[in-house]
């Protein structure tokens, strides 16, 4: 196990490289100069010369890119142009809770959506099949910020069970953190519950179908045993891979359900850094989401080798 994922990290380093340099290129093309911002309203030649100078935006492109990646790899991300808080500690303080309420959200996704996908496909044509896929329909179709407007005003302004928006960290409440928390984490599991219940009923369906399957049957097995030792199982390997790239995206997109229920997490603290022209932010916050892709990447291949270990020697 420990080669396969010495393995899968080798692979990954070249594209880590390739995204830095994308990460760092890319984001020169944002409008703008925040170097122009800094100086003031008088904009005195010398002081924004001075400021080109400390964060080296005088250098040719190749060399600024060198000493940020080595930088990076000492694990300094830079400082932010208008806050002069480092990129780093920002990025402990929003991760935590975007990772939260990602880990919620998915935990919503498994929960309603792999029962319901096994349940379709076990009651495949039946009223059973025929309403979980209604329902996941239902949750593809409607867009978060509508279902998020319309759950605040019916459980926290009409029923006043939780609150509409605000965050309290874990530290200070964990009930409150919890009440805070529960209802944007529904509102981004809603969606994934939906295509996890999609995928896990297409795969279980291809699955019943096998040989093995039939063969466990016939020696006169449980069907709840069938259905979740021998089924199941093979049926999670493409699950994972949607559930992962899944997870990755909820890092990434959640910032229109923070913005709706006033959550201080990554994907607000990357749309300040690009309104704001903060490079470094922007740069740091790319970079670590693009690492955490790459991590979530690993992490499946490890399942597949988890779920069926056949599977290692490829």
């Amino acid at each position: 196990m420990l080669s396969f994922i010495g393995r899968r990290i080798l692979i990954a380093i070249p594209t880590i490289i390739l995204v830095s340099i994308f990460v760092f290129t890319l984001q020169k093309l944002l409008p703008g100069d925040p170097i122009l911002v800094l100086a003031g309203e008088e904009r005195d030649p010398a002081v924004i010369e001075l400021l080109r100078e400390k964060y080296h935006l005088n250098d040719p492109l190749p060399i600024q890119y060198l000493a940020w990646a080595g930088q990076a790899l000492q694990g300094n991300l830079g400082v932010s142009l208008r806050t002069n808080v480092p990129v780093l500690a920002l990025i402990k303080d929003k991760l935590p809770v975007t990772l939260q309420l990602a880990a919620m959200a998915m935990s919503f996704a498994i929960l309603i959506g792999i029962p319901a996908g096994v349940m379709a496909a076990v009651r495949k044509g039946t009223a059973w099949d025929y309403g979980a896929t209604a329902v996941a329909l239902w949750g593809l179709s409607i867009p978060n910020f509508f279902l998020g407007i319309l759950l605040i005003f019916l459980i926290s302004v009409q029923l006043n069970w939780l609150p509409a928006s605000g965050y309290t960290p874990l530290s200070e409440s964990v009930s409150q953190n919890l009440k805070t928390m529960i209802m944007p984490a529904f509102v981004l599991g809603n969606a994934l519950a939906a295509s996890m219940m999609r995928h896990t009923r297409s795969a279980m369906l291809g699955v019943l179908r096998q040989d093995y399957v039939r063969t466990a049957r016939a020696k006169g097995l449980l069907e709840p045993r069938v259905i979740l030792k021998h089924a199941l199982r093979n049926a999670l390997i493409p699950v994972v891979t949607i559930g992962t790239l899944l997870f990755g995206e909820l890092l990434a997109g959640a910032v229109l359900t923070e913005q709706i229920f006033t959550i201080p997490g990554f994907g607000k603290l990357i749309v300040d850094a690009v309104f704001n022209r903060d490079y470094a932010v922007v740069q740091g916050v790319v970079l670590c989401t693009a690492i955490g892709y790459i991590g979530l990447n690993l992490l499946a291949d490890v399942l597949y080798v988890v779920l069926n270990p056949r599977l290692k020697v490829r």
